[in-house]
């Protein structure tokens, strides 16, 4: 059953939301941030969504170090985490929050090791053909900084970046289960932290062959 529920919290979800979301064996999250650089630029918002559709936007202040209950949920062994391009968010949600996601699903990663009659492997681009639906991305690009007076298309453009991944993966998942490639992605999400751990530590090229 399709919920459709949208709470913007600011700091932290509230005890009320962790316990909701808690319930889901599988939580969507993506963040918003003022750049690719961890180290640099700071992070502004956090996404959650669960199978049922419900979203939930986390507004994160500037110097803001910790969000107790995020972290909680994040870091439960009970839900498996689905991100798109989760090294990025992983990193950015370390850096900034303390945070330790765990279990982890990469929809970008099982993009590429499912569909590999395919080049593209943007979220656009699995949301229209998995999902049937065109997102709208003209808000990627936009300030995030003003978290507090965000407009009703960035709020959009943020909830739509983690509604459809619960059924996104979910379909991937049975691709990989199919092609006999469920332990190579799982291989490969268990790489993650040590990727992460370099990108924090700002090691570039660790894998180049030169």
């Amino acid at each position: 059953m399709m919920t459709d529920r949208f709470d913007i919290c600011d700091r932290d979800l509230s005890a009320d939301l962790l316990e909701h979301y808690r319930q889901a064996g599988v939580i969507a999250c993506d963040t918003e941030t003022m750049g690719l650089l961890p180290h640099r630029d700071r992070l502004c918002l956090v996404q959650l969504a669960n199978p049922t559709g419900d979203v939930a936007v986390v507004r994160i202040q500037a110097g803001q170090s910790r969000a107790p209950h995020l972290q909680a949920l994040l870091e439960s062994a009970h839900s498996l985490k689905v991100f798109h391009f989760a090294r990025f968010d992983l990193a950015t949600l370390r850096h900034h929050l303390g945070i330790q996601v765990e279990p982890v699903f990469c929809t970008k990663i099982a993009s590429k090791l499912a569909r590999t009659y395919s080049p593209r492997h943007g979220l656009k681009d699995l949301v229209k053909e998995l999902q049937g639906i065109e997102l709208d991305k003209t808000a990627q690009s936009s300030d995030w900084g003003n978290a507090m007076q965000l407009s009703e298309e960035q709020l959009q453009y943020a909830a739509n970046d983690v509604r459809y991944l619960p059924g996104i993966q979910a379909t991937l998942a049975a691709m990989l289960e199919r092609e006999g490639r469920s332990q190579l992605a799982q291989d490969c999400f268990n790489c993650l932290p040590t990727l992460v751990n370099l990108d924090l530590l700002q090691y570039a090229g660790v894998f180049d062959h030169s």
